[in-house]
């Protein structure tokens, strides 16, 4: 298979904003959903959870799956246009599945949740409709967050085996340099 050509220093700089912006937005976004779950779920108005349901379907709608696309293509492009690549760290690789996951989980669950939430009007038959999502989707974004951050847990089996064929690599040994 061959190589996927690598970013330019400027590109991968703004591709990098782009998907950080992306991400942060994603991640607010859904913090604005719980908020407004939280709210419609909580409340005794009528008026109210109509209010918070309608909102979360515009942000859900118009918002939400444009933003998780980005941050996925931004991602897959930046891990293989750079050194990280797409399964040679496990935080990549791990981001990579939790960022196609909670996509999906958008598509499937989130919105069809909200959707049902609006159906319903004034009264909120079930606010798990209108939390659970939200409270999984911010967690998972959180926990990629400080993935992103501290880049634990090393290479991958591939990664290793790609370093250790590299001219100078010491074989066996991990960037920390213990096996």
């Amino acid at each position: 298979m061959g190589r996927v050509k690598k970013l330019s220093r400027p590109a991968r700089r703004g591709l990098l904003v782009v998907h950080v912006v992306a991400s942060a937005s994603w991640l607010g976004l859904t913090l604005g959903l719980l908020a407004l779950g939280a709210t419609a779920a909580t409340t005794a108005s009528p008026t109210a959870v109509e209010a918070g349901v309608r909102s979360m379907k515009l942000f859900a709608d118009w918002l939400l799956l444009p933003l998780a696309l980005l941050t996925l293509t931004s991602g897959v492009v930046l891990a293989l246009g750079t050194h990280w690549g797409l399964a040679r760290h496990r935080w990549v690789f791990t981001k990579f599945w939790l960022t196609s996951a909670t996509t999906v989980a958008t598509v499937l669950a989130l919105r069809p949740g909200v959707n049902s939430a609006v159906a319903a009007g004034e009264a909120l038959p079930d606010a798990g409709d209108v939390l659970a999502g939200p409270v999984v989707s911010l967690s998972a974004y959180v926990f990629m967050t400080v993935v992103s951050l501290l880049k634990p847990w090393g290479p991958t089996r591939r990664g290793r085996r790609e370093r250790a064929r590299r001219p100078g690599a010491r074989p066996g040994l991990s960037r920390a340099g213990t096996a």
